[in-house]
């Protein structure tokens, strides 16, 4: 009994539900009032999340960029890529904390190469433009509204952090692995949309007996993938799941079966 509880455990902390669970740190962001996103999601690199809402109707898209800069008095910018998977071609919103206290400001760059001097417009028109500081680490949050090409459904994003600003305008970043891997495609339209990042967690499918479970799909940057009980040892988790069992509640299950045997 023992050892069926603790293979359960290892079968719940592996499955892509569980995965999701863990991985959704984007879920537990508090924004200001009257601020509020369908969707997040955690950047693969540089400490970063992106949270949004997509009005396929309208081609707009409200997004809330979260990181932190390199240094104090640094600055942070996202931005979406209509032409290639690099800064060059980027269409930006900077955050630049600066030296002073009040709220960071917000510019945009239309990004031709690496030297960015003075602000310029956005081939796609930008609204409601804002930043806030706060939270743990120092993070700088940047608020958005972005006019859209009439039905995109996904486009490249990219992402960067800096350690300062000089004359209102950004330094040169770092060149690290992260700062050079900070790229992704986000997906506005379609079934992985809907899924990444969200804070609730779909129904995994049961395995194909004697088989792998599908692995959960996520963002670009990898998905987690789930191990398949052998029959006739331990109860089917991907089943319990898929019959709206959630994760925690197994993963409790799993553990109170471990203490009662033991």
């Amino acid at each position: 009994m023992a050892a069926s509880a603790m293979l359960l455990l290892f079968l719940l902390l592996a499955s892509p539900a569980a995965t999701r669970l863990a991985s959704a740190a984007c879920a537990s962001e508090k924004f200001p009032a009257g601020r509020a996103y369908a969707t997040c999601e955690d950047l693969p690199k540089l400490g970063a999340s992106l949270h949004w809402t997509y009005d396929a109707s309208k081609s707009s898209l409200s997004v809330a960029f979260v990181a932190a800069p390199a240094a104090p008095g640094g600055w942070v910018a996202w931005g979406l890529n209509p032409t290639g998977e690099g800064m060059a071609g980027a269409q930006a919103l900077v955050a630049l904390k600066g030296s002073g206290s009040g709220a960071p400001t917000v510019k945009t760059y239309n990004i031709s190469g690496y030297g960015l001097g003075a602000s310029s417009p956005l081939e796609f028109p930008a609204t409601e433009l804002a930043a806030d500081a706060g939270g743990s680490g120092g993070m700088i949050r940047v608020y958005g509204k972005l006019q859209l090409r009439k039905g995109m459904k996904a486009v490249n994003q990219v992402w960067q952090v800096g350690s300062s600003v000089t004359g209102g305008a950004p330094d040169k970043h770092a060149f690290g692995a992260d700062n050079l891997s900070a790229k992704a495609k986000l997906v506005l339209a379609g079934s992985k949309a809907a899924a990444a990042g969200s804070p609730s967690l779909s129904p995994v499918p049961a395995p194909e007996a004697g088989g792998p479970s599908a692995s959960g799909s996520g963002t670009d940057s990898g998905a987690a993938s789930s191990m398949a009980p052998s029959a006739g040892k331990s109860p089917n988790a991907a089943a319990l799941t898929a019959a709206g069992v959630s994760a925690p509640a197994l993963l409790m299950m799993a553990l109170v079966g471990f203490l009662v045997t033991v």
